[in-house]
């Protein structure tokens, strides 16, 4: 179990995340967090240091571009070693443009066409399995109109991923993290022009066409609907800019 963080709440004269970076920080290099524990949870650190859910995770994804620490997707965030610490990362934390948006897509449509098509030859039914959990409970959020589904949605890719066979696929998409959906970063309304249920529905409809083909095993399919998504993510990101660029011409 992960040692306590000091409680009672930070001061409020700095900045919270900086009180928060500073105190894990601290602990990381006093050795009261050893190489390989796991940090307390969101909640936990909520509740020690009195800060909000927001501040958390924007102090974590400081820590991850500071190469402090490493967060496991479903598992937990666990300090780094000293060597791991100095690997290479791909650091998609902290402040993203939507050029910044864009880049990842572009690197996304040259990783995640080959791993569909790959994921078609050699997924397992309990891949398979996993990746139509995703798309449920995506299509779950849809129905209820509970948020946007991201956790869904970043599901479904890693699940995918894993279905390579090669585990590369997933570390590298696990380090982007959250930020390999466009809709965590820019305006949801602007993305969907103002059409939130009906741009997830879209988004939806271009999962299961993955998913179909995958299903199929079918790799040529299954890459052209990736490459069709991806794409499509792309466009939609840009015409968020550039209608977020008209708006502000004309205030």
């Amino acid at each position: 179990m992960s040692p306590a963080l000091a409680s009672g709440t930070l001061r409020r004269s700095r900045n919270l995340t900086e009180e928060v970076v500073a105190e894990l920080s601290e602990r990381i290099r006093s050795g009261a967090l050893q190489p390989g524990d796991k940090l307390p949870t969101e909640s936990e650190i909520m509740a020690q240091l009195g800060v909000s859910r927001t501040v958390v995770r924007e102090s974590i994804s400081r820590l991850q571009a500071a190469r402090l620490v490493q967060t496991r997707h479903g598992i937990g965030t666990f300090v780094l070693e000293a060597g791991d610490q100095d690997r290479f990362q791909i650091e998609a934390a902290g402040e993203l443009t939507v050029r910044d948006l864009m880049a990842i897509l572009e690197l996304r449509i040259s990783l995640e066409v080959e791993a569909a098509g790959l994921a078609a030859m050699r997924r397992t039914d309990e891949n398979l399995a996993h990746m139509r959990q995703a798309l449920d409970d995506f299509e779950r959020h849809i129905a209820q109109g509970t948020g946007n589904a991201v956790a869904s949605d970043v599901a479904f890719h890693l699940k995918l991923a894993k279905a390579t066979g090669n585990r590369y696929f997933y570390s590298i998409l696990s380090q982007l993290g959250n930020t390999i959906i466009p809709r965590m970063r820019v305006n949801s309304a602007a993305l969907a022009h103002n059409d939130p249920s009906g741009y997830l529905d879209r988004v939806n409809r271009e999962h299961e066409d993955i998913y179909d083909a995958i299903e199929r095993r079918d790799p040529e399919a299954a890459r052209a609907a990736m490459h069709m998504h991806l794409s499509n993510s792309r466009e939609r990101l840009r015409r968020a800019q550039e209608a977020s660029a008209k708006t502000s011409d004309a205030v």
